[in-house]
């Protein structure tokens, strides 16, 4: 699970760096839709991590859960 909680933090670092451009004004159409993007891949890799803590948790093996689509984790109803 480490290298997970290692991309969530460069992608969460990435996610700041891309607020800062647009809150300071300096954003372009290119950092927003990236932004747009690491949003929803941070959705997507705090999603693997719930469930390989959840799998690990209930006795079966964390790495054999994989990442889930964009439109699956994308399209959870709240």
């Amino acid at each position: 699970m480490e290298d997970v909680h290692a991309h969530i933090e460069e992608l969460v670092a990435e996610e700041h760096r891309l607020w800062q451009l647009e809150s300071e004004g300096n954003a372009t159409g290119g950092d927003r839709e990236r932004l747009d993007h690491v949003k929803v891949e941070l959705d997507r890799y705090w999603d693997l991590l719930r469930r390989r803590r959840a799998a690990a948790s209930a006795g079966a093996d964390a790495e054999d859960v994989e990442l889930r689509s964009e439109t699956t984790v994308e399209n959870y109803l709240q």
